[in-house]
């Protein structure tokens, strides 16, 4: 059984992020959900959300994910996302005003964070969560990036140096109760 004050975060897997080096891990992430959720623990989808003369646009010139079927969860977590919470946002982070009042409302302390992309939407919802003194665990082989390796290595080392190495785990790291089918 999974802690009440423990939740799963799965990142923004949509398939508008879905790219040869991201994909590979939406089986991973599918199974730890898969387990998380036989093991009655809560899990949250986030879903990222663009529109028209939002930052991203202005100043990025990005202007991608503002419809189906880009926004839409992939189909491999669909399913899945289903029997959990899904959370819309329009910035990086699950803590829009709506997730940070969700995370306070639910009493968790403990976010196990994986996801797409790790160099943006992973880590600022790690961050955000040390910033509010809550444990973000950063789960890094259920995490990728589709802009490459190299974005996914360079998030990690930033998140290494926000949040601490020892809060990067793998999936095998996550406790027992979780992992034993993963």
């Amino acid at each position: 059984m999974i802690p009440s004050s423990s939740v799963l975060v799965v990142v923004d897997v949509q398939n508008g992020f879905i790219r040869p080096p991201s994909a590979p891990v939406v089986p991973v992430i599918a199974g730890l959900v898969e387990h998380w959720q036989q093991e009655s623990g809560a899990v949250v989808f986030t879903r990222y959300l663009n529109y028209p003369g939002s930052p991203f646009e202005r100043m990025i010139h990005w202007e991608k994910l503002q419809e189906s079927p880009e926004t839409d969860i992939v189909p491999d977590l669909a399913a899945l996302a289903e029997h959990s919470i899904t959370l819309d946002k329009r910035i990086y982070s699950l803590f829009s005003p709506e997730g940070a009042q969700l995370v306070k409302e639910r009493g968790w302390t403990d976010l196990y964070i994986c996801g797409i992309a790790t160099e943006s939407c992973v880590l600022k919802t790690a961050v955000d969560a040390f910033e509010l003194n809550l444990t973000p665990w950063v789960i890094a082989d259920a995490s990728a990036s589709h802009a490459g390796q190299e974005a996914h290595d360079a998030g990690m080392l930033v998140i290494r140096r926000f949040i601490g190495a020892g809060q990067i785990i793998r999936v095998s790291d996550v406790p027992l109760s979780v992992n034993a089918a993963v």
